[in-house]
């Protein structure tokens, strides 16, 4: 076989391994989402047997095909069987095809690539049984286990005697339970469960007043146990309140466990801190050493840089020179070196995409006059805000370039960016192609075809709305009005990029909400037309720092200001005893005539749940609170002509209260509605509620937002949504959302098309992330390709940490 054909089949081998591993990965929990992997599968296997002149191999490729023939139409417990005989192959065919390089021996890249891959099943001292404990961590390689890092360190150097422990300090000790068991305070009836530990020179008591069950479980008189956490002082006696503790097996010269600083790691049911250390240090030991950087060498030295190896050794079991403060804060050197290495390929990829995107062949608008445009602005019942108009012209100026427009405008729940989607489509349309609006519910997409009908009154435009639910005879004349031009603007939900519609002249996709689409959905979108511009729309306030690398190869607007006539919005945190006067309240702007909302959560792992507690909070406002008024019941699961009946009726006035679960969040539009009452406001993110509260105030009328609480709410958390009383200011609230949640959360940033980040944090490690940036961009600048003999190995990492993101260079 020709080198350049076994070369060849190794891309093609990883190609389709990067997908098999994703819907593997967190146990198949992401497999649902996946589609199109037969189709995938199926044109890499043809492309690959003229390749190999090998029978076996052949034979390989063969039934690699065959195992995934019908996997769309398949279970997902068959789904997840053929995924695992679909990888099996892989590997076998790698194997087969090593024997076919230069020296027939792997490579010195593909024998790391091969112990980084290597099941944990097969490390020493695991075995199936654990390795499936460890699975539910999301620890299935080797790989996975180097970078499941620690959660925290202890400083095991010094164990102290409990007679020298001091009230107020944070210490570390070694004891043996002396008794054990659950009591019952007089005073309060409250359960605590408290053990009396000794070592020889004194006592101290450990309490529990949470997680009693699990303590009981585990901890028996007898007992040796290494314990950590504040001491208090309670009547001359010393107290430990939920120390963390570890069951001690040996002796206090166990070099792992003590006499240095210990790595903790998470624990899960079954597989306790002990062995995940023991089983830690053997995976550290085996490959830890072997792993090497394809950052180049320059960079490591301008940046300072320890060896990736030395690194990963020292994260998991420090050396005695680290500090123990900037190991537990995640700022040590080991630490910095990691985060700066997944920052650099991340940002590595972002400058490959923007290139990209630079080079492409777009459409170069006429944007000096549009008729179209310049009607709606004379018809229009308000006047654009002055940031409307500036974000405008940056827009025009995008569409103007001979390259395609990747723009994201941010802003704020009402500060007008359909308005500003709405100019940049009717340019598009003057200039003879179509534009595409997707929005992420279908009363969203409602709500934005109703305004977009009612501006565009008077004008020669032609609008249509699609959706998942106009079927048969309408959605055929729909399709073809599209595939013929004569629907210019078209608004729609994920119906618009099914696979059988086609645009005549896509010159503009806009989406509404980013947040709420995968980057394969936006891709899609684009895919319709030859090469559309893109503008993307949310009104989540990014902080600069995340949007520098969220949006790293997007050009980025932002509307900081409120149409003027808004009524203001006070903000209220209430506690359950209190609901008495949220219902006063509410009653007192029924009472003016205005409207209210209700809002329950809707969690995905809880739907049922909160679904019956909307439904019930409903029936007993009814029934029981407001039985003079209407009240009316809306929720995501309800079908779109019920939705819209009840909608319709809150829009009349028909309806005085409207209880919803967070299909509110984006959507609805209605000026009379000045009080909004959150239950649950706890489970909430900061982000969300201020996005909920833009739903309120958008008529000239002062407006209330009533957030209720759990009666058992901890400090932190409520001091957290105290922030909602002290500002509107949505870049603020998000700012401390952020430091909360983390960027994860946050955003759910595997949406945005972002490999994931396994040590580094966004808000912490900002500094390392702006040197990362530089410095990426800056060889990009170099080397725009990557095309160097000695940057073969930066796009190989590339393609491993981007996978198939990276092909969708010019969407954001």
């Amino acid at each position: 076989m020709k080198q350049k054909s076994v070369d060849r089949l190794f891309e093609i081998m990883d190609a389709l391994a990067g997908p098999l591993t994703l819907a593997s990965k967190d146990n198949f929990s992401r497999l649902p989402n996946i589609k199109g992997l037969e189709g995938l599968v199926t044109g890499l296997i043809q492309e690959a047997i003229p390749l190999s002149s090998d029978p076996s191999i052949k034979a390989k490729l063969r039934a690699l095909q065959e195992n995934f023939a019908g996997f769309e139409e398949i279970t997902g417990r068959e789904k997840e069987e053929r995924l695992g005989k679909g990888k099996g192959l892989l590997a076998e065919m790698r194997g087969a095809l090593d024997s076919f390089k230069g020296t027939g021996q792997p490579s010195c890249e593909e024998e790391i690539a091969q112990v980084l891959r290597s099941p944990m099943q097969f490390v020493k001292g695991v075995g199936p049984k654990i390795s499936q404990l460890l699975k539910k961590k999301g620890i299935e390689t080797v790989e996975d286990a180097l970078y499941n890092l620690p959660i925290r360190y202890e400083d095991r150097r010094q164990i102290r005697r409990i007679a020298d422990l001091t009230t107020g300090d944070r210490c570390v000790g070694y004891a043996e339970v002396i008794a054990a068991g659950e009591v019952v305070y007089p005073k309060s009836r409250r359960r605590v469960y408290e053990a009396i530990l000794g070592d020889g020179s004194g006592f101290i008591t450990a309490k529990w007043f949470q997680g009693i069950q699990y303590i009981r479980g585990r901890l028996k008189k007898g007992d040796r146990v290494i314990f950590c956490g504040d001491i208090r002082g309670y009547r001359s006696q010393k107290e430990i309140h939920h120390p963390d503790l570890e069951w001690a097996e040996g002796t206090e010269g166990d070099s792992l466990h003590f006499g240095r600083i210990v790595p903790v790691y998470s624990e899960t049911e079954g597989l306790y801190q002990r062995r995940i250390r023991g089983i830690m240090h053997q995976v550290v030991q085996n490959a830890a050493l072997k792993v090497t950087s394809s950052i180049p060498p320059q960079v490591s030295a301008r940046c300072n840089l320890m060896p990736l190896a030395e690194a990963l050794c020292e994260v998991h079991f420090p050396q005695a020179y680290l500090d123990i403060e900037q190991l537990n804060r995640k700022t040590s050197r080991p630490h910095q070196r990691l985060a700066f290495e997944e920052f650099f390929f991340l940002e590595l990829g972002m400058a490959l995409r923007r290139r990209g995107n630079a080079q492409e062949e777009g459409i170069a608008f006429q944007t000096g006059r549009s008729a179209s445009a310049e009607r709606l602005l004379e018809n229009l019942p308000f006047t654009l805000t002055k940031a409307q108009e500036r974000v405008l012209e940056e827009i025009k100026g995008d569409m103007a370039k001979t390259h395609p427009m990747n723009r994201l405008l941010q802003g704020d729940v009402g500060s007008g960016k359909t308005v500003v989607a709405l100019v940049a489509s009717l340019i598009a349309i003057d200039n003879g192609y179509q534009a595409a609006l997707m929005a992420p519910t279908e009363i969203l997409a409602e709500q934005h075809y109703l305004n977009l009908r009612e501006w565009l009154r008077g004008l020669d435009v032609r609008a249509v709305l699609l959706t998942g639910r106009i079927k048969g005879k309408e959605r055929d004349e729909l399709y073809r009005a599209i595939t013929e031009g004569e629907a210019q603007l078209v608004v729609g939900t994920h119906a618009l990029i099914q696979e059988g519609l086609s645009f005549k002249r896509l010159g503009l996709g806009v989406v509404d909400e980013q947040h709420r689409f995968g980057v394969m959905q936006r891709a899609r979108l684009k895919r319709k037309g030859a090469v559309p511009d893109l503008l993307v729309m949310t009104a989540t306030p990014i902080p600069r720092t995340l949007a520098m690398t969220l949006y790293g190869d997007m050009e980025v607007s932002v509307l900081d200001e409120l149409p003027p006539g808004r009524g203001p919005i006070v903000t209220r945190v209430y506690r359950e005893k209190d609901r008495g006067a949220v219902y006063r309240t509410v009653a007192e702007e029924i009472a003016k005539g205005k409207q209210a909302y209700v809002v329950y959560p809707l969690v995905e792992e809880s739907e049922r749940m909160d679904l019956r507690d909307a439904t019930q909070g409903a029936q007993r406002l009814q029934q029981v609170i407001f039985p003079d008024y209407r009240v009316g019941l809306i929720h995501g699961r309800m079908k779109g002509e019920e939705k819209e009946r009840v909608m319709k009726a809150f829009r009349e006035g028909a309806i005085q209260i409207l209880v919803a679960t967070t299909v509110i969040e984006v959507g609805i539009d209605c000026p009379n509605v000045t009080a909004m009452v959150v239950e649950h406001a706890e489970r909430f993110g900061l982000s969300q509620l201020h996005q909920l509260r833009g739903r309120i105030g958008r008529g000239p009328h002062p407006s209330v937002c009533l957030l209720l609480v759990a009666p058992r709410l901890g400090k932190e958390a409520w001091r957290r949504l105290k922030v909602m009383e002290e500002t509107l200011d949505g870049f603020r609230i998000a700012e401390e959302d952020l430091a909360i949640r983390g960027p994860g959360e946050f955003l759910g940033v595997r949406q945005w098309g972002l490999p994931d980040l396994r040590v580094a944090n966004l808000i912490r490690d900002v500094r390392l992330l702006q040197q990362a940036r530089r410095e990426a961009f800056a060889l990009i600048d170099q080397d725009p390709q990557l095309g160097r003999e000695e940057h073969r190995s930066l796009m190989e990492t590339i393609r491993a940490r981007w996978q198939e993101k990276l092909e969708l260079a010019s969407v954001g």
